[in-house]
């Protein structure tokens, strides 16, 4: 009988470490192979779709409190993405809601003027319409919000604290329904994420691993002012229904509401009424005649302004509390079948008398 050594406790076989470690390697090349993959798609597919993502720089009036002009000049910026070979842009509805001018940046340098022919604060999406057409121009594809999944991987494109044309990549973390868009039966939805977002990246898009824009970039949750990995984007199918398929009116008018206390230490002939604060310049509010608000105030922690028009109602209807909100709001049905060339009417309250506007589309 043939007399073999047995393996000693303690003393690891050396053929089971050869194994062991040959193993090790094999999962060591094969990770480092897989994430090369990725790192070469993803390079690929911010390549394929960077230019059609732009940059929105916004010239529009804040409120100063520090001084007695009560307003004063700002510039901002955000992002935004070309959708059609028309030169129609998405963006934020935050970033123009009150843009007295919009200028819209490409990858190349090139600028063109646009205005704002569309927008919706609910889900804070914008469309932008290009005065011109640049000399080159691409377009994203719209895709399919519908089918975005919790853990699918997304890549955000913006200009982040102005350092343009920026790439962020994070996963879908979340689908977060927020209330639902006023008059509609529309629920307004958002896809977080985990994708770096910052100041700057507002009205870009996100991306799906496809190319796709799935959303557009709303706001995040920060204590710090920063990133801390919750980002939210409106999803893209309610961008498409709300500024495609079914324009929302863009007014050009920020407003502050009256309950009945108020109403009644303003003297308003009525329990309800909307303060004017800022009117963007070439607005369909700025054609009205609407007058902002002059006199700066602190209440609470929020600055408004007062002195400005009360607006009291519109298009013949009398404004009651929760009225624009209803589903069956007369208002919103009149807005909504407005064409170019048709009249808007508004009766504002201004400085003790009663006064009609009116403008043409």
């Amino acid at each position: 009988m043939v007399r073999r050594l047995s393996p000693q406790p303690g003393v690891p076989s050396v053929k089971r470490m050869s194994l062991n470690s040959l193993l090790a390697l094999a999962y060591a090349l094969l990770l480092l192979s897989s994430t090369g993959v990725r790192a070469q798609a993803l390079a690929d597919l911010f390549e394929r779709v960077d230019s059609s993502v732009v940059t929105i720089r916004v010239s529009e009036q804040v409120i100063d409190p520090e001084k007695s002009s009560a307003l004063r000049s700002s510039r901002s910026l955000g992002t935004g993405v070309v959708i059609s070979r028309e030169g129609q842009v998405m963006t934020a509805n935050h970033v123009v809601e009150l843009a007295d001018a919009v200028v819209v940046e490409f990858v190349s340098g090139e600028m063109i003027t646009a205005k704002v022919v569309a927008a919706n604060a609910s889900s804070d999406v914008a469309l932008l319409q290009l005065d011109s057409l640049p000399k080159s121009l691409s377009v994203a594809k719209l895709g399919n919000s519908d089918k975005v999944r919790i853990g699918d991987q997304v890549v955000v494109i913006g200009s982040p604290y102005g350092v343009k044309h920026s790439l962020s990549v994070g996963y879908v973390t979340g689908r977060r329904e927020a209330g639902r868009v006023r008059g509609q039966l529309t629920p307004v939805e958002f896809l977080q994420t985990d994708a770096a977002i910052n100041q700057g990246n507002s009205g870009g898009p996100m991306f799906n691993i496809a190319g796709e824009v799935v959303g557009i970039v709303s706001h995040i949750r920060t204590r710090s002012g920063g990133n801390e990995g919750v980002g939210f984007a409106s999803t893209i199918n309610l961008a498409r229904r709300l500024l495609l398929e079914d324009p929302s009116f863009w007014a050009g008018v920020e407003v502050m509401a009256l309950g009945e206390n108020e109403a009644r230490a303003l003297n308003l002939p009525q329990d309800y009424g909307l303060l004017v604060q800022r009117v963007a310049r070439n607005s369909p509010a700025y054609f009205l005649g609407l007058r902002h608000g002059s006199i700066p105030v602190k209440i609470g922690h929020e600055d408004i302004l007062l002195g400005g028009d009360i607006i009291i109602s519109i298009m013949g209807v009398q404004l009651t509390e929760g009225l624009l909100e209803s589903l069956d709001s007369p208002i919103r049905k009149r807005m909504a079948q407005l064409n170019k060339g048709d009249r808007i009417e508004m009766t504002v309250y201004r400085a003790g008398e009663v006064v009609k506007l009116f403008t043409t589309l």
